[in-house]
C-alpha cells in the first residue's frame, strides 16, 4: 500500500534513551525539562521569538483567538482543514469567507477589505500546502482596519518567506506537529508570536490560567503537551534536512514524470523557501479526478482529497460565496509523499494518471 504519506520514525534507541531520563526524573507532564528544551531549540531553528508547544494545533488556534481577544467576525479562507473553520465557531465567533487566489489557493487579501463590517475584529488565514500567504497586503489591510493577523501555518514547518521563517509573519502563528506532518511529535502544535504582551497571556492560558499553585493570572485552559511529546520531537529535529532533502527528491521526480499530464500546480511565490510539505494537483474537471483516484486506489495507492469539501459547505456555518474555492476544492488532490517513496513508485503513479488522456 501506497498512503498519501508516512510518519517518519527516528532510531527508536533514540526514543528509548529519552524514555530513560523521563522514568528517571518521573515528570511526565507540566512544562518539563525536555518540553522546554523543545521549545528552546525550536526557536532557534525557526529564528522566533516565542514559541509555546501545546497539545496540538486546534488548541494552538483556540488559544490564540482567545489571546488576542477576537470577537464578532473574524475573515477566514473556506480552502483549508476543517480545524480552521471549527476554531472559530468553538470560540464563539462567525467565520466569514473570502474567496482565495486561483494561483497560491491562499486567502485573496483584495477581498477581504471588501468584507469588512463593523463587527470584523480579526482574519485567519492559512498558508495552503506551505504555500505562504500575500503576507504583506493582509498586514496592510489588518492595519488599516485596526485588526489582528492570525496564520494557520498548520503546513509551514521549514518554509522561509523573504529570507525569515514564515511563522513569524502575524500577530500570531499557530503550527501542527500531528504524526502527518513533516515534523512532528505525534500529537502537539506550538503557538509563535513576536509581542510579548501576547505571550504572556498565551503562557498562562495553556495552563489553566495558573499563576502558582494557588493562584490564577485568568482565564485558561488544558493545553500543554507532555514530555513523551517532546521527546519525540526532540529525536525527530535532527534528521530535518534529510527528510527535507527526500520530500524535494520525490516532488522533483513528479515534476519531472507529469510533464504534458494536464495537471495545473499552485504558484509558490517569489522569495519562498519551500519544505514539500504536499503535493497538490488541479484536475480539469472533478471527473477526472474522482476517476484518476479511483484507478490509482485500484493499484493500492491512496492519494488524498485535501482540502475537500470546501469549509462554506459545513453544517455549522453560513455560505459564502467562493467559487475558485469550491472549484480548487472539487478538483484538488495530493499525491503520496514523504522522504522513502521510491521512484519506482512515483513513476506507478504518474504512470495511472497519464493514462486518463488529461490533454
Amino acid at each position: 500500500m501506497i498512503p498519501v504519506t508516512k510518519s517518519y520514525l527516528p532510531p527508536i534507541d533514540e526514543y528509548v534513551h529519552y524514555l530513560h531520563k523521563i522514568w528517571e526524573s518521573n515528570q511526565l507532564t507540566n512544562n518539563g525539562q525536555f518540553v522546554q528544551e523543545l521549545e528552546l531549540k525550536l526557536k532557534e531553528y525557526l529564528g522566533v521569538k516565542h514559541l509555546f508547544f501545546v497539545s496540538n494545533g486546534t488548541i494552538a488556534l483556540q488559544i490564540a483567538i482567545k489571546a488576542l481577544d477576537l470577537h464578532g467576525e473574524i475573515i477566514t479562507t473556506p480552502f483549508s482543514y476543517v480545524a480552521t473553520t471549527s476554531s472559530i465557531v468553538w470560540e464563539g465567533c462567525q467565520p466569514v469567507f473570502v474567496d482565495i487566489d486561483p494561483r497560491t489557493l491562499c486567502l485573496d487579501p483584495v477581498r477581504i477589505e471588501e468584507t469588512i463590517t463593523p463587527q470584523t475584529t480579526g482574519i485567519l488565514a492559512t498558508h495552503v500546502y506551505g504555500i505562504p500567504c500575500d503576507v504583506e497586503k493582509i498586514k496592510e489591510v489588518a492595519q488599516k482596519h485596526n485588526l489582528k493577523i492570525i496564520y494557520d501555518a498548520a503546513h509551514t514547518f521549514g518554509v522561509n518567506f523573504k529570507g525569515q521563517s514564515l511563522v513569524s509573519y502575524g500577530d500570531i502563528s499557530t503550527l501542527s506537529f500531528h504524526a502527518t506532518k513533516l515534523f512532528h511529535t505525534v500529537e502537539g502544535g506550538a503557538i509563535i508570536t513576536g509581542d510579548d504582551e501576547i505571550a504572556h497571556r498565551i503562557r498562562y492560558m495553556r495552563n489553566f490560567g495558573h499563576n502558582g499553585p494557588e493562584d490564577f493570572w485568568g482565564l485558561g485552559i488544558n493545553g500543554k503537551n507532555s514530555e513523551f511529546h517532546a521527546a519525540m520531537g526532540l529525536c525527530n529535529l535532527p534528521y530535518l534536512p534529510e527528510i527535507l532533502s527526500g520530500r524535494r527528491q520525490v516532488s522533483a521526480w513528479y515534476d519531472e514524470l507529469l510533464v504534458g499530464s494536464g495537471l495545473v500546480r499552485p504558484t509558490l511565490p517569489e522569495g519562498t523557501e519551500y519544505n514539500y510539505a504536499y503535493y497538490p494537483v488541479l484536475f480539469p474537471s472533478e471527473e477526472m479526478l474522482v476517476g484518476t483516484r479511483d484507478r490509482l486506489n485500484a493499484a493500492d495507492i491512496y492519494p488524498r482529497r485535501y482540502f475537500h469539501p470546501c469549509l462554506d459547505a459545513l453544517p455549522y456555518v453560513e455560505r459564502d460565496k467562493a467559487p475558485i474555492a469550491e472549484s480548487a476544492s472539487a478538483r484538488v488532490l495530493c499525491l503520496p509523499l514523504y522522504p522513502d517513496l521510491e521512484r519506482y513508485n512515483v513513476i506507478q503513479i504518474a504512470g495511472i494518471i497519464l493514462n486518463r488522456g488529461l490533454d
